[in-house]
């Protein structure tokens, strides 16, 4: 009898004992709101912040209600109006069109390599359509973020980035979401540090952090963000800007801090789940492996390869083979949004033209969750279910 994978890919660690307790401590306080606070103390949302903008060398940082409420914030405060057209990647998850959409905007899709990054060829092309990127490093894939400010910087394009997938990765060394103007990170159960939902977002500007934090409602209570700005830069801003309430609570703050002091190691634990994953499926005839590039130092907490060329009859065959051994595969490919997979043609509120090259990438991604209740074991499993349904697949339809 064939083996079957017994685990799950979607159940999540518990939250650090440390967490639980800090949590309690908030709860029993009854202080939850970031700004109810009692005399002397500093708020858990505060020292959230303060802490994650030191670990990615950020000046300032905002912790929010969600990653999507991130976004929408930071293109809210780079100026980003109604109408105005925002560039974004093909390959994404609704969140991020999404956030373009909530303020009124337009997403422009640019595409996909066979690399699963923002194509920068297609990006150049398109740079004079709009003044502004959002980029989705989608699925933790960092393209080559030098190029990629060359073209933004010559082109006038200020970078918002969402680093939903990529809380501790970097490029060349430096952290993702500190190379745009703004970075923008989820703190969603899925993600790299659990609070249920949350968004962080960090930026060296100003007038920028300013915005976002009268956005978030501060109430004229700014001057107590102590990872924001001075006042001064409050001076104008606080007239102009509407509240648009989304801010993280103390309760969630509390569960994060110590999981981001213990994200390196956690950081370390998904990236060896993902090299044993990924040695365990290459080198499969019918079989792409994404090769990552020397300059990224990735968070593998997903795992993408490539099916390509093949029909979707067999892909769909593939994954319900798989399904049946207990090992979840997503495809990118499907012609309906299904579960947390969808297409840039799937949101029907973007009039968006055809993109032939970036559907055929599209058309062979096969995703899978890394979680870290996987053993090293598991993985092993895993990946020889992978290997024995791709070749029956493989053998069948080639």
């Amino acid at each position: 009898m064939s083996d079957v994978f017994r685990g799950s890919f979607t159940q999540q660690e518990p939250i650090p004992e440390a967490g639980i307790e800090a949590a309690v401590a908030v709860m029993r306080s009854g202080r939850l709101h970031r700004y109810n606070t009692a005399p002397g103390e500093i708020a858990q949302t505060v020292l959230l912040e303060q802490e994650f903008a030191a670990s990615v060398g950020a000046t300032y940082c905002l912790a929010v209600a969600s990653g999507g409420y991130a976004m929408a914030t930071a293109l809210r405060a780079v100026g980003v109006k109604a109408g105005d057209r925002v560039l974004t990647n093909a390959f994404t998850l609704a969140p991020v069109p999404g956030a373009i959409a909530a303020v009124g905007a337009v997403p422009v899709f640019v595409g996909v390599t066979p690399l699963l990054v923002l194509d920068l060829e297609d990006l150049a092309a398109k740079a004079d359509q709009s003044s502004v990127l959002l980029l989705s490093h989608m699925r933790g894939h960092l393209c080559d973020m030098d190029r990629l400010m060359e073209i933004c910087d010559a082109a006038g394009i200020t970078v918002i980035e969402d680093c939903a997938h990529t809380m501790g990765a970097a490029w060349n060394g430096k952290p993702s979401g500190t190379w745009g103007t703004v970075g923008c990170y989820s703190c969603q159960t899925y993600k790299h540090m659990n609070a249920g939902e949350g968004g962080l977002l960090v930026t060296d500007d100003a007038q920028v952090a300013a915005r976002a934090i009268m956005y978030s409602g501060s109430y004229m209570l700014y001057e107590s963000h102590l990872a924001g700005p001075p006042k001064e830069a409050f001076e104008t801003i606080r007239y102009e800007t509407p509240n648009i309430s989304g801010r993280m609570d103390n309760l969630r703050a509390a569960i994060l801090r110590p999981q981001l002091a213990d994200l390196a190691t956690q950081c370390a634990r998904w990236n060896e789940r993902y090299f044993a994953l990924e040695a365990g499926i290459r080198d499969v005839p019918g079989l792409t492996v994404i090769e990552r590039p020397v300059q990224e130092t990735i968070v593998g907490s997903s795992i993408q390869f490539l099916l390509n060329g093949w029909e979707a009859a067999a892909v769909l065959d593939l994954l319900g083979r798989c399904k049946a051994r207990g090992v979840e595969l997503k495809w990118f490919g499907n012609a309906e949004p299904v579960g947390f997979t969808s297409r840039y043609d799937s949101w029907r509120y973007v009039d968006a033209p055809a993109m032939p090259d970036s559907d055929n990438v599209l058309a062979g991604i096969v995703d899978m969750r890394v979680s870290l209740t996987l053993s090293l074991e598991d993985c092993t499993l895993i990946t020889r279910i992978i290997r024995e349904e791709v070749g029956r697949v493989w053998q069948f339809s080639a």
